[in-house]
C-alpha cells in the first residue's frame, strides 16, 4: 500500500507538533519543517519522519524544504499551512512594520508556500492543501485587529481557491480553531500593549483583560479545556476524508459559528460553486 507524504509547516511547537505527529502515528511519511530544526529532538529526522528548515518567508528555504521531501518521499500528497502567529495590540499601538510583519507570515506565508506546491500537485491531477487559520478569521477580535485582518485574509483567499482548484483534483480546507492552550496571540507583539498615549494604554489594558477572561471561558466552553489534539485530528480529517471547506474546531468556535448563522455555509458554497465553476 502507498504510504502517503505530508509536508507541515511550523513544526517546533503547538499544534504543528501535533499535527506532524498524528500523521506519522498513522503511517505517513512526515516532512516537518520549522525555521531551526537543529533545536528540534521530538520530531528528529528517523523512518518516514524528516525535520527540516523551512521558513515561510524564504522562497529558498521553501524550495529546498519541498526538494528534500521528494527526494525522501516522492510525491507530497498533503500540505499543511500552520506557521504564523498571533499578538495582542490596538490598531494604534502596532507599528507599520508590525503590521506588514503579521500579514508577510500569516498571509503572504501560506502563499509562498502554496505556490510552490500547486504547479506539482496540479501535474499529478490530486493533492490536499489545509490551512490552519483562526476563528478570527470569522469574527474579528477588538485588541487584535492586525491578527484578525490577517485571518480574514486568509479564510477568504482559501475558500475562494477551493472552488477554483475542486475541478482540479485538488482539495483545499480551513480548519478554524479557536480558543486553545498553545494559541499564542501575544507572541512577538505584546509589548505593544503599554505603547501610545495614557488613554489609549489604559484601554488597552482594560480591554486585554477582557478578552483575557472571556477567552478563558471560551477555551472551556464543553466543560472541560479545550485539547489542542482536536486541531490536529481535524487536519487529519481533512487529508483523508469528505470535510467541508470550513472546518470550525472546538466547542467554542462552533458556538460561535452557530450564533453568526454560518453553519450552513458549506451548502452555499456548493451552490455558488455549481453557479460559478466550470465541471471537468
Amino acid at each position: 500500500m502507498h504510504r502517503q507524504t505530508a509536508l507541515i509547516t511550523g513544526c517546533s511547537s503547538g499544534f504543528g507538533k501535533l499535527i506532524a505527529t498524528t500523521f506519522h502515528d498513522n503511517d505517513w511519511n512526515v516532512i516537518a519543517t520549522m525555521r531551526s530544526p537543529e533545536q528540534e529532538t521530538d520530531l528528529a529526522s528517523g523512518e518516514h519522519m524528516l525535520a527540516t528548515r523551512l521558513d515561510v518567508n524564504d522562497s529558498q528555504s521553501i524550495e529546498a524544504a519541498f526538494s528534500a521531501g521528494e527526494a525522501e518521499f516522492g510525491f507530497i500528497d498533503t500540505v499543511v499551512n500552520n506557521a504564523g502567529y498571533g499578538g495582542y495590540g490596538l490598531f494604534e499601538q502596532a507599528s507599520e512594520s508590525d503590521m506588514r510583519s503579521m500579514f508577510e507570515t500569516n498571509l503572504f506565508g501560506p502563499i509562498n508556500i502554496m505556490r510552490v506546491a500547486l504547479p506539482k500537485m496540479r501535474a499529478s491531477g490530486t493533492g490536499t492543501i489545509i490551512n490552519v487559520t483562526s476563528m478570527a478569521g470569522h469574527m474579528a477580535l477588538p485588541g487584535n485587529s492586525i491578527y484578525s485582518a490577517s485571518k480574514h485574509a486568509m479564510v477568504g483567499l482559501t475558500e475562494a481557491m477551493a472552488l477554483e482548484y475542486r475541478p482540479l483534483g485538488i482539495r483545499i480546507f480551513s480548519v478554524a480553531p479557536g480558543a486553545y492552550p498553545t494559541t499564542r496571540f501575544t507572541a512577538n507583539t505584546d509589548k505593544r500593549i503599554d505603547e501610545g498615549d495614557a488613554e489609549l494604554v489604559a484601554y488597552s489594558n482594560r480591554l486585554r483583560e477582557q478578552i483575557n477572561s472571556v477567552g478563558a471561558q471560551m477555551a472551556s466552553e464543553s466543560g472541560k479545556i479545550a485539547d489542542p489534539q482536536e486541531v490536529a485530528d481535524r487536519v487529519y480529517a481533512c487529508a483523508t476524508s469528505e470535510m467541508p471547506i470550513h472546518s470550525p474546531t472546538g466547542a467554542d468556535a462552533e458556538m460561535l459559528i452557530a450564533m453568526m448563522g454560518q453553519d450552513n455555509r458549506q451548502d452555499f458554497l456548493d451552490r455558488i460553486g455549481t453557479m460559478l465553476v466550470p465541471g471537468n
